[in-house]
């Protein structure tokens, strides 16, 4: 049940194949043997306006925030976090800021509706 969300400024679309970078992210998540493969979700979204700091001034960034049913433990998570970083360096690294955030989800509150 990972959810994968990748958010970047607007200017690194010209620098970077987004979604040749969002596909292999998302391998990473396929290919780690961790998850389900069918419940792997990731998606991206263009930021056209963020501020950063009190200059406002860093031109490009690119933010993932992962999603994970609670339960995992650190290392897998710090595992996963380093092959998803190594992708993000490997396709952006002339990029001023790369982040990653991973989030634990309540798997008493998570509802999940298929039709």
């Amino acid at each position: 049940m990972p959810n994968l969300v990748m958010e970047y400024a607007e200017p690194v679309a010209e620098r970077v194949n987004v979604p040749g970078l969002l596909d292999d992210l998302h391998q990473v998540l396929l290919t780690s043997g961790v998850f389900e493969p069918a419940s792997v979700k990731s998606r991206s979204y263009c930021c056209q306006n963020w501020l950063v700091g009190e200059a406002a001034n860093v031109p490009t960034f690119i933010h993932l925030e992962l999603s994970l049913l609670s339960g995992r433990s650190p290392e897998t998570k710090r595992t996963i976090s380093r092959a998803l970083m190594a992708v993000l360096e490997q396709h952006a690294g002339g990029i001023n800021s790369l982040t990653i955030d991973i989030r634990d989800m309540d798997r008493e509150c998570f509802l999940k509706v298929s039709g």
